[in-house]
């Protein structure tokens, strides 16, 4: 039987209500099973760390709202969410699997980490800050992405332009050299990323595990994700 890849999935928690449980969506973990994958949720424990980055195939960092570092964001700004245990273990996890070019996956959350760990630069409230920026932070709110050709994102999904959801306040707004924009909304703002230098690193501002994974050309990420792993 052929070995199926092993994916560490980070756990998000409640952090608006106090940080005192893991709290996740089980559509990640559906939908790297459905990619043919063994998905584990890995908790906030600095010892597990090495072991994960020796022994599991692929990271996924998840969506979640956390205070990230205030010099990840322009000059007068910083983050407006709540503290978390998550950072310090997610930053050593994607690192890591990063310094092993190992493949990594970042969804919104995750993508920003990805994009300003490599020189990349945030806003905390994109709404505000970006000049005729639609309110990317709706449950309802759907809006088309303009996918950039010639990337390796833009094999992936095979479609020029699609509708994707929106659930994120924060978003990335200085690129840096190491970093390639892949797709962006109508309003310019960036929607995904992917690095350069490794074999599989890469970001979705979407929520792509809320897409349906038959028909939606966003969800076709985790099959990429997946089969790199396996690689």
């Amino acid at each position: 039987m052929e070995r199926k890849p092993r994916i560490a999935v980070i756990m998000d928690e409640n952090t608006s209500s106090g940080g005192e449980r893991y709290d996740i969506s089980k559509k990640y973990f559906s939908a790297i099973a459905r990619a043919g994958a063994f998905p584990f949720g890995i908790p906030y424990v600095p010892e597990l760390v090495g072991p994960a980055v020796d022994e599991f195939d692929g990271f996924l960092s998840v969506g979640g709202r956390i205070n990230f570092p205030k010099e990840w964001y322009v000059d007068g700004d910083q983050s407006r969410f709540p503290p978390s245990e998550r950072l310090p273990v997610e930053l050593a996890l994607m690192e890591g699997f990063l310094a092993r070019d190992k493949p990594v996956l970042g969804i919104c959350n995750g993508m920003q980490m990805l994009g300003c760990l490599n020189g990349c630069r945030m806003v905390s409230d994109v709404y505000s800050s970006w000049p005729g920026a639609l309110n990317h932070d709706g449950n309802q709110m759907l809006h088309d992405v303009q996918v950039a050709g010639g990337t390796r994102m833009a094999g992936i999904f095979s479609a020029e332009t699609f509708k994707v959801n929106s659930l994120h306040r924060e978003a990335i707004v200085e690129m840096s050299s190491d970093v390639v924009v892949t797709a962006r909304g109508p309003d310019g703002v960036v929607e995904a990323i992917e690095l350069s230098s490794r074999s599989f690193a890469m970001g979705l501002q979407w929520h792509p595990e809320l897409l349906d994974a038959e028909s939606h050309p966003g969800a076709r990420i985790f099959d990429a994700f997946v089969k790199a792993a396996g690689d």
